[in-house]
């Protein structure tokens, strides 16, 4: 820069002019060179912004200084290590803000039924995204495989002649977080504590829900609350729900820690209009409506060990559900699970066990979980294996002895009768 200030002046000096068109040249030329280091400021400042990127992502080597007092560096996990070895410029084509993920899991069925036995395959696709609008708010979506019409189930039964696979949007929404607070907008996912006995994983509620998590000492208290749309009528009186939940966690020792989960489902099912034979399900109907009203109180208990070790947690969960408004004595309904083990990083293995009972119209089986063929009424032992052989891969092995719990609305089968359903998936993750 010295050199070529010193060549343009020496120029300068040397044309023949008067004074004041001399002043004027020495003046464009002061102007010039301030322009030009201007623009020279500016290339070095993006150049240097982008050696801190590719320092950041591990793509150059730190500056000579930092190798003075080298540290180890923590182990990438193997799925991310992969990743940037098979498209080092991944980050490249990333927007800021921006999250996707998703699932696929393919499923190997076996119904066992004297006269009647039954095998299927299923699938299930699902791909979500979310987008960081600001620091508070955010917007999120799913696309998911299944039935449009079935709330509580994204499988896809493989047959029809390979007919295509039906896809539809599954979430639509949008986020608000500050602080303790979180709310929703939209369809979105659950944010109640629950089991599969009360809400399948696959149902997501539609409407406005918040959540609000405040520590207190060593414990931490959650209270949420929704208002679920679930049919909407021209005419007749909207169907919908207000919820609402009280979640209490607390360590009871270096090792222990317990919760205590209260909650509260009033449903004013005013339209069925929306509603199919998959809706209604195990519930009784009269003259095309649902028999029984549903004001369902929930109780949850959880105790939690750390176990021997890090990969083998032991945790036991008790849900009880009495349903208040039911026009029967077919009211409550129960789960107990003893489950050991985690399947967060290759070799895990958990292991679990559960056993049910769920009256007739204790629950609301619209949005109660599909994993057998009965969605009230019946006595359930169920037993689960999952294995991870590798970063973002698992194996589920599942197994369903269940019978019919009251002869008076077990239909068709045998109440002393035990069915069996076994059930073997492969999942892959990102």
């Amino acid at each position: 820069m010295h050199k070529r200030f010193t060549l343009l002046a020496a120029t300068a000096l040397t044309v023949a002019s008067p004074a004041h068109a001399q002043e004027d040249r020495l003046d464009r030329l002061e102007r010039l060179i301030a322009e030009q280091q201007a623009r020279i400021d500016q290339l070095e400042a993006v150049v240097a912004r982008q050696n801190e990127m590719l320092r950041q992502n591990g793509s150059v080597p730190e500056p000579a200084q930092r190798a003075e007092t080298p540290s180890p560096a923590p182990a990438a996990p193997a799925a991310t290590m992969a990743a940037a070895g098979a498209a080092p410029a991944d980050d490249a084509f990333r927007i800021p803000g921006l999250d996707v993920g998703g699932d696929m899991r393919v499923r190997q069925e076996w119904n066992f039924v004297d006269g009647r036995d039954r095998s299927r395959t299923a699938v299930r696709a699902r791909l979500r995204a979310t987008y960081a609008v600001s620091d508070s708010f955010a917007v999120g979506t799913q696309i998911a495989t299944g039935d449009p019409d079935d709330p509580n189930s994204t499988d896809v039964t493989l047959g029809n002649f390979v007919d295509d696979l039906q896809v539809s949007l599954d979430q639509a929404w949008i986020r608000y977080h500050s602080g303790g607070l979180t709310a929703y907008a939209g369809k979105f996912p659950q944010i109640f504590q629950r089991t599969d006995m009360l809400w399948d994983g696959d149902v997501s509620p539609q409407g406005v829900a918040a959540a609000y998590s405040l520590p207190v000492g060593t414990a931490k208290l959650d209270a949420r609350g929704i208002w679920f749309v679930i049919d909407e009528a021209a005419v007749a009186r909207d169907s919908d729900m207000l919820g609402g939940q009280l979640a209490l966690a607390a360590p009871l020792g270096p090792k222990v820690k317990a919760g205590l989960t209260g909650s509260y489902y009033h449903y004013r099912l005013g339209s069925v209009a929306g509603a199919d034979a998959g809706d209604f399900r195990g519930n009784l109907l009269s003259g095309g409506r649902y028999l029984s009203d549903f004001h369902l109180i929930e109780g949850i208990a959880t105790l939690g060990w750390a176990g021997p070790s890090e990969r083998w947690p032991v945790s036991f969960t008790a849900d009880y559900v009495k349903n208040l408004g039911a026009a029967v004595a077919g009211d409550t309904a129960f789960n107990l699970e003893l489950a050991a083990g985690r399947t967060a990083k290759p070799g895990d293995v958990r292991i679990a066990y559960n056993f049910s009972e769920v009256e007739v119209d204790s629950v609301l089986a619209a949005f109660s979980h599909d994993n057998i063929d009965l969605s009230t009424n019946y006595r359930l032992h169920g037993l689960g294996l999952a294995y991870v052989p590798a970063p973002n891969l698992q194996f589920d092995l599942l197994w369903y002895h269940y019978r019919p719990l009251d002869a008076a609305y077990s239909g068709a089968l045998a109440p002393s009768e035990w069915l069996d359903r076994v059930r073997l998936a492969f999942m892959v993750s990102f």
